[in-house]
């Protein structure tokens, strides 16, 4: 099955494959929800997609998840849901005219733990990974064995006066990840459950160098 999603195109010219970002909501958002970022993203010169989760949870509110009555999602939950975006990445970035060579994954709150698997899992697939307002479960390091880890450039940003998900959290993933021998970007920001104007600049540009994208004036 194909996941439904949102998509921005740079619109250029040529047929040359162009740089893509993979950018996944968090819970209760929808395909559009990060779309609007798109003209910001490095200079707004880079493909979009914006798959959107299978899970309908509420008018235009969806999740990634199938979770038991219970509530506690299964870790064979998040490999599946893995596997599909992966599917996913593999059909619709050609499709689009994007370069999977050149492929950067950014995640939201529940679609940051999911961009964690997927890019730590296959460091060298992506040309980075950025966490927004996330964590790094514990459950799911057992998917990340790869001893290449250090390759993939990382960036996590989170809010201080996050209430969704704690900064403290964000702090322990930090920690986590560099015992396992990765090397985030980590910053903080004076803001809650949110990407804000100084978060966003700063992920344009870390977008910028991580697609090999040179500054331009614009």
């Amino acid at each position: 099955m194909t996941l439904a999603y949102a998509s921005w195109h740079p619109g250029a010219s040529d047929s040359t494959p162009i740089p893509t970002v993979i950018a996944l909501h968090g819970h209760g958002a929808h395909g559009m929800d990060l779309l609007g970022l798109s003209p910001y993203l490095a200079q707004g010169r880079v493909l979009v997609l914006c798959p959107q989760a299978q899970f309908a949870i509420g008018p235009s509110s969806y999740t990634w998840f199938d979770r038991p009555p219970e509530g506690q999602r299964p870790v064979e939950e998040v490999d599946r849901v893995a596997t599909e975006l992966l599917s996913f990445i593999d059909e619709v970035v050609p499709k689009n005219g994007g370069d999977l060579g050149r492929v950067a994954l950014l995640g939201f709150s529940q679609g940051g733990t999911l961009a964690y698997r997927i890019g730590l899992a296959q460091p060298r697939r992506f040309a980075g990974v950025a966490a927004l307002s996330t964590y790094f479960p514990d459950d799911i390091a057992g998917a990340i064995h790869n001893n290449e880890i250090d390759q993939v450039p990382l960036l996590i940003q989170h809010g201080v006066n996050d209430t969704t998900v704690a900064v403290e959290r964000a702090r322990a993933s930090r920690e986590l990840l560099e015992t396992m021998g990765a090397h985030p970007e980590y910053h903080e920001y004076p803001m809650r459950h949110e990407i804000g104007r100084q978060s966003l600049t700063d992920l344009s540009g870390w977008l910028m160098r991580v697609l090999g994208l040179a500054e331009t004036g614009a």
